[in-house]
């Protein structure tokens, strides 16, 4: 593991890059101890407090773990698609608030996602599943459900539908554009849209879930998807008066 002392970049953050790059390329396996910050130290002919630095870069990106004691140290973490969710989450919230990615590309990847989870979630969806998007499609129905708990529920009704699919990595790429980008979605157009839409293209989604109709389940996310950007389009035009 080398860096360049003469680059742009800071010293912590080329360790960093360093040692995650030993772990993707399998020089470092998982569980096994790195070596401590004296001996990282004197190998990266660096400070102390700069490797500390660098390990929480990778502690920050779940790619290690320490532990205390006379066995501890640092070593390599076991990265799960969970613990990588909220990562996932945190850069496309920040992505679409910081105008990186525009409405309608943020609404067309996540229902093109989501339209290729539905014939899995068709197939593979559980008494669970179905429970849960029926439980949260009553929840939107409530009279007095402020905004807030409304836009949490259609995250979570749309959580049920990605998780139904039973696959973790298209699970993990819909954590961004479901609960990342769908309440920035949620904030631009809920005071435009009709709840009694909304709950309605739910339940039709839930019922093709149920009977397993994946062609109207796709159906009918194309069709939330249209007045999703309808509404958008109404909102930003309202506010350029």
């Amino acid at each position: 593991m080398k860096i360049d002392p003469n680059a742009t970049s800071d010293l912590s953050a080329q360790i960093a890059k360093a040692i995650r790059d030993a772990i993707v390329a399998g020089q470092l396996i998982v569980d096994e101890r790195l070596p401590s910050e004296a001996e990282l130290s004197e190998q990266f002919n660096v400070s102390r407090a700069t490797v500390r630095e660098a390990l929480k870069r990778l502690a920050a990106q779940s790619l290690i773990r320490t532990q205390r004691g006379a066995f501890g140290g640092a070593f390599v973490n076991r990265l799960s698609f969970e613990e990588a969710y909220g990562q996932q989450i945190t850069t496309s919230t920040l992505l679409i608030s910081m105008n990186e990615v525009s409405f309608e590309t943020a609404c067309e990847a996540r229902y093109t996602l989501e339209r290729a989870c539905a014939p899995l979630a068709v197939d593979r969806r559980t008494p669970d599943h179905l429970a849960t998007m029926r439980a949260e499609i009553v929840r939107q129905g409530q009279p007095g459900l402020s905004d807030e708990s409304f836009c949490a529920s259609d995250v979570a009704f749309h959580r049920a539908l990605v998780d139904a699919a039973g696959n973790p990595v298209l699970s993990y790429q819909l954590a961004g554009a479901v609960e990342g980008m769908q309440p920035l979605m949620n904030m631009i157009t809920f005071t435009a849209r009709s709840r009694e839409e909304i709950i309605r293209l739910h339940t039709t989604i839930a019922d093709a879930i149920a009977t397993r109709d994946a062609r109207i389940a796709e159906c009918s996310l194309s069709e939330l998807e249209r007045y999703t950007n309808q509404l958008a389009r109404d909102v930003f035009a309202a506010r350029a008066k």
